[in-house]
């Protein structure tokens, strides 16, 4: 493993977030398949539709694209004490 890695590993159990570094391995893994499984299911399911519907054209990415970020909330976490807002002198 990559000294960095190892390094986050022994941090996320310093830091009570995982058992072990092995603990924190096999949850990175698990992730990992479950990210891989859910590609190849959006491959299938995208293969499936363009089979039946045709190809989905770069115009078609760029408006379901807008569409999506038109429809997008933002959420931001508290702001710091040093942040400049609302009321901020």
């Amino acid at each position: 493993m990559d000294a960095d890695l190892v390094a986050a590993a022994q941090d996320a159990v310093a830091q009570g977030h995982a058992e072990s570094v092995s603990a924190w391995v096999n949850d990175a893994l698990r992730l990992k398949a479950e990210r891989d499984r859910r590609l190849a299911a959006l491959d299938e399911f995208i293969a499936t539709f363009e089979t039946e519907h045709g190809a989905i054209s770069e115009e078609e990415m760029a408006d379901a694209a807008r569409r999506a970020r038109g429809r997008a909330v933002i959420v931001r976490g508290p702001r710091s004490r040093g942040s400049r807002g609302k009321g901020a002198a």
